[in-house]
């Protein structure tokens, strides 16, 4: 699973890393060598994880890796292509393949994975399917986040609400159990009963679209299908859960008081009965309020099937790298199974030494996630346990957001349209009808 996402450089990491590069078994013509200097865009300093994995890619291809501070940028990117000055790879958030993919901004990969003899079998399918445009593949996946249901039992037992009342695929018994969790005094909002996170600064749209038989994007990318009778009954639905809980105003205002990413979160005091959420929060939780009883459930369609949307980055090399060979040993080197493994293994040890807990990786290699689930994780109590085998779980139901040649566009169509309705400014067919025109127009200019 993903850990939170502050986390803090350990130097000791690094240097345990390093010192066991020798007894990685990674083949590559290229280790050892000097394959000159790597730019990289998008993967500045970060935690134990990317750190270790950064001195074992240098370890073994050989480079002189140049990592600029920050992440990503569009606006940099783009002027340093038109420069003709592009940074030799990127790293970056899988949703926006597509768009680059279609600009001729991304370089085909299927030269780099037959050179390095990249098994792309190892990877998750959504996730490789996520950075594949018009039929071939522009990036190789790192993390891979998937959203599942996570619920405070104290709440549940208090209101007298029983786990199988919050199955998404029952929308009615949803809505009820979510009424009954839901508190409320002098007119404010005390405690969200279930907040469906279909709000602009979450995936939720696309998840409860799903579930209700909803695909907002054809699978090339270039159909939009924001306004589809299922997809407006998707938010109509989420909608109305927030309407019965104090509308959005409250709600919201509600949910900006809390310490989400403190001891003091809204778990540890009761203030959330559940709410579908990306999986790094499970390690948020397990590490400020493990004394928490935290439930796990897969989030379901109405037709009873388990779904989860993934999310994650992956690598790309720009056209017009200078030095595209090593960014491709970079590449497989950062996401093969044996760095992963080093890392995960590296993560525990240190979490040990430091009386912390640990949670498991999330990764787009599933051979490397089993590896590390089998090898790596002690249980840390019975709530938690349970959780991390939900995620797992959920790891094998996700789906995914096709490439499109206008995904900033798409996101931000169906993301207004929800802040539209939020605001009651529009109805979820009047905002998603709007949605689909803007949408439409994005991707048949950028096509």
């Amino acid at each position: 699973m993903l850990a939170p996402r502050k986390r803090i450089l350990s130097i000791v990491a690094i240097a345990a890393l390093v010192a066991a590069v020798a007894g990685i078994a990674i083949n590559h013509a290229t280790a050892g060598s000097k394959a000159g200097t790597l730019n990289i865009m998008g993967f500045g300093k970060g935690d134990d994880v990317a750190e270790s994995r950064a001195a074992i890619a240098v370890k073994v291809s050989g480079v002189d890796a140049r990592r600029p501070s920050g992440g990503f940028n569009d606006q940099q990117f783009l002027a340093a292509l038109a420069g003709g000055n592009p940074p030799d790879l990127v790293y970056l958030d899988r949703a926006k393949f597509g768009t680059y993919a279609a600009k001729g901004a991304f370089q085909p990969l299927t030269s780099c994975i037959k050179s390095q003899k990249i098994n792309t079998k190892q990877y998750r399918k959504a996730a490789l399917n996520e950075v594949t445009y018009k039929g071939k593949i522009y990036g190789i996946p790192e993390f891979y986040s998937v959203r599942t249901v996570m619920v405070d039992l104290d709440v549940l037992k208090q209101s007298g609400v029983k786990l199988a009342d919050l199955n998404t695929a029952n929308w009615p018994k949803l809505k009820a159990a979510a009424k009954k969790l839901y508190k409320n005094s002098g007119g404010k909002v005390t405690r969200i009963g279930f907040d469906p996170k279909i709000d602009s600064t979450s995936f939720g749209f696309p998840l409860w679209a799903k579930a209700n038989g909803a695909t907002i994007l054809s699978k090339d990318g270039l159909h939009a299908k924001l306004n589809s009778t299922r997809a407006v009954q998707a938010l109509s639905y989420a909608v109305s859960l927030i309407k019965l809980q104090g509308g959005w105003g409250k709600f919201k205002s509600f949910r900006d008081t809390w310490d989400f990413f403190g001891a003091g979160n809204e778990f540890a005091k009761n203030q959330a009965g559940a709410f579908p959420i990306e999986d790094f929060y499970f390690a948020v939780l397990a590490r400020t309020s493990p004394q928490i009883k935290l439930h796990t459930l897969l989030f379901n369609g109405r037709d009873g099937k388990p779904i989860s949307l993934e999310t994650g980055s992956a690598w790309a090399i720009p056209k017009g790298s200078k030095n595209a060979k090593a960014a491709c040993t970079w590449a497989k080197v950062m996401t093969s199974v044996s760095t992963w493994m080093a890392a995960a293994k590296n993560r525990a040890k240190l979490r040990k030494a430091a009386h912390d807990v640990y949670t498991p990786l999330s990764t787009g290699n599933a051979v490397a996630d089993s590896r590390i689930f089998k090898q790596t994780y002690t249980p840390i109590n019975k709530y938690f346990d349970q959780g991390v085998k939900t995620v797992e779980q959920a790891k094998q139901h996700s789906f995914y957001i096709p490439a499109s040649p206008a995904s900033a566009e798409f996101a931000t169509a169906w993301a207004d349209a929800i802040g539209r309705v939020l605001a009651g400014e529009q109805s979820p067919k009047a905002a998603l009808d709007q949605a689909q025109k803007e949408a439409q127009k994005a991707i048949n200019k950028a096509k």
